[in-house]
């Protein structure tokens, strides 16, 4: 089976953040899901984070995103998300939790709360806070954490799970258990692709996440070469072309054609996530660009905006 680096494993995780926070968030931690005001949206930060890690000497940094959103008594709130894909331990995880969170509330006087998502094949590593009491000095942090390896067993539950943060679990469930058996891998991301058209979610949100399984459940040439014809024939017969439709726009990577689609997918999953049915709206003007330069543009502006007319100003320059 093709070996992934780690920037390869954790680039899945990253898009689905983006394209689903409220359902991960509803997915791994409900009740901090139902404390906030998703009506009102939420802002990436990444370009404070970037400014933060860039001086953190705390190690490799993976799947790490800051988020500020709006709780429903008004107050704002950030944050900080962390998804660990290797499949090992790693010593200095606590540490460098802790040392991200020191440098953020340091520079901008903000509180955050820091979420972990372990997707690692050890089940009694578990690590949720850092600290040390000596001569009467204690200092320390908890935050909460997530276990993949906790879902097993429960593949049943998670197929019929609408949220999809459920399928994206199962599939790295599924890449961790048969890292040493293409064939059976074959099979799940078969079932995997079928499981996700009777989930009852749109269009566009299966295609996005048939792109995100695909690029976690990786197979050796030959046995994709069959995986594609049996999904090709299971399309066929339920008259819905969605994995055909993204091969298309896959062969075409480097064209504009392709590349304008997949900048649209983009922006219409963010500008409707973040703002509802105004930005649902506001979409309709952007279908009718066709330069891949301005919609890049739009969609490099729509991970940092806090308001529509930030994403306005863009459309019309």
């Amino acid at each position: 089976m093709p070996s992934r680096s780690v920037t390869d494993l954790d680039s899945p995780w990253k898009e689905a953040l983006d394209l689903f926070l409220r359902q991960f968030v509803a997915f791994f931690f409900p009740a901090i899901h139902d404390a906030i005001d998703w009506s009102k949206g939420y802002v990436s930060l990444d370009k404070e984070f970037q400014r933060i890690v860039r001086d953190a000497r705390v190690g490799r940094r993976l799947a790490d995103k800051l988020y500020k959103v709006w709780l429903k008594d008004g107050k704002e709130a950030w944050l900080l998300i962390h998804i660990e894909i290797q499949g090992q331990r790693e010593k200095d995880f606590a540490k460098r939790m802790f040392t991200y969170w020191c440098r953020i509330h340091d520079r901008y006087q903000h509180a955050v709360v820091s979420l972990a998502v372990l997707c690692d094949d050890d089940p009694t590593w578990k690590p949720d806070r850092f600290g040390y009491n000596m001569w009467g000095c204690e200092v320390g942090k908890r935050f909460p954490v997530a276990k993949i390896l906790n879902y097993q067993g429960q593949e049943q539950q998670l197929e019929k799970d609408r949220n999809p943060f459920a399928a994206l679990v199962l599939a790295q469930l599924k890449a961790i258990e048969t890292k040493r058996s293409p064939t059976e891998r074959q099979t799940w991301k078969i079932r995997l692709f079928k499981g996700l058209y009777d989930r009852g979610l749109g269009k566009q949100q299966i295609q996005q996440l048939l792109r995100l399984v695909d690029w976690m459940l990786s197979l050796p040439e030959e046995l994709e070469q069959v995986f594609r014809q049996e999904i090709d024939r299971f399309e066929e017969e339920r008259k819905m072309p969605y994995v055909t439709s993204y091969e298309r726009l896959a062969k075409q990577e480097g064209r504009q054609e392709g590349v304008c689609e997949a900048f649209l997918e983009v922006i219409e999953m963010g500008l409707e996530g973040k703002f509802g049915a105004a930005g649902k709206r506001l979409f309709r003007e952007v279908r009718n660009i066709k330069e891949a330069a301005r919609l890049r543009a739009i969609a490099r502006t729509l991970q940092t905006a806090e308001a529509l007319d930030d994403v306005r100003r863009v459309i019309k320059s």
